[in-house]
């Protein structure tokens, strides 16, 4: 597994395993055994088992015999680290302004686009019952430097209905007013995360490799979330940049957002 990361290779799978956990990426089916693992992440079994008995001591799964691995009802969500304050609420009009823009200026491809009931995680995220309809997409966004982001989407059924052609033409923002959607607000946090194998080979780094994980969750003028979306993008290629002031008393002077801006190359 080809990584610059000074970690042993068992704890790289350990922390990109965890960060899918927190994804809710192995709610449905458990995650893959060991021999699926080995072969998808190309090393021994025993550096798999390393890597799992980690994710077991942080009380992150079960592991039963014969039924598989499991994660525990207690692992953190990514989703759950979303939910919307008063603290995180950020300005709608620079912030859809500079993703539409961003939309335009790069070129997309659909990797899939279909309708699914949503998992417990987006279903809590978007606040709707858990098996509602949604359209989930996968997209890569590139410049002419190459691949910056792959990007996953959750849209329920209820609030737009679009086609994967829809998608290859205009930025989903756009399809989504296009629908009647106005929006009204948009809770994003910014972290870090590892590269996957699926990942990687998208945006062309190694497995283990850091990227920029962009959250969003977008609210119409009726505070109804109306997309959900997990970003991935390649820091070398991506800068996201927030412009502040000082305002207030003297003696309570606070910083506050004034404008957000991406740039991406």
């Amino acid at each position: 597994m080809g990584t610059s990361l000074p970690l042993p290779k068992y704890h790289q799978i350990y922390l990109v395993l965890r960060e899918q956990l927190q994804e809710g990426r192995f709610d449905q089916d458990g995650v893959p055994g060991e021999h699926a693992l080995a072969d998808q992440f190309d090393v021994a079994r025993i550096t798999i088992r390393k890597a799992m008995e980690m994710l077991v001591a942080d009380g992150l799964v079960t592991r039963r015999p014969g039924l598989g691995t499991w994660p525990l009802r207690g692992a953190p969500s990514a989703h759950a680290a979303a939910a919307p304050s008063a603290q995180q609420k950020a300005h709608l009009t620079g912030l859809l302004e500079n993703i539409v823009n961003m939309g335009l200026r790069t070129s997309v491809q659909v990797l899939d686009s279909t309708l699914v009931f949503a998992p417990p995680t987006v279903a809590e995220a978007l606040h709707i019952p858990s098996g509602t309809p949604v359209h989930k997409s996968l997209r890569v966004r590139s410049t002419d430097a190459g691949p910056l982001s792959h990007i996953t989407t959750y849209v329920p059924q209820s609030v737009a209905d679009f086609t994967r052609e829809d998608l290859e033409r205009e930025p989903l923002l756009m399809l989504l007013e296009a629908a009647g959607v106005e929006f009204g607000g948009a809770t994003q946090t910014i972290s870090a995360r590892l590269a996957d194998a699926q990942v990687a080979r998208h945006l062309d780094v190694s497995v283990g490799s850091a990227l920029l994980a962009v959250t969003r969750l977008v609210r119409d003028v009726g505070d109804r979330p109306v997309q959900l979306l997990q970003g991935l993008y390649r820091p070398d290629r991506y800068q996201y940049q927030l412009q502040l002031s000082r305002v207030g008393s003297i003696d309570a002077k606070v910083w506050v957002s004034e404008e957000l801006s991406a740039q991406f190359h």
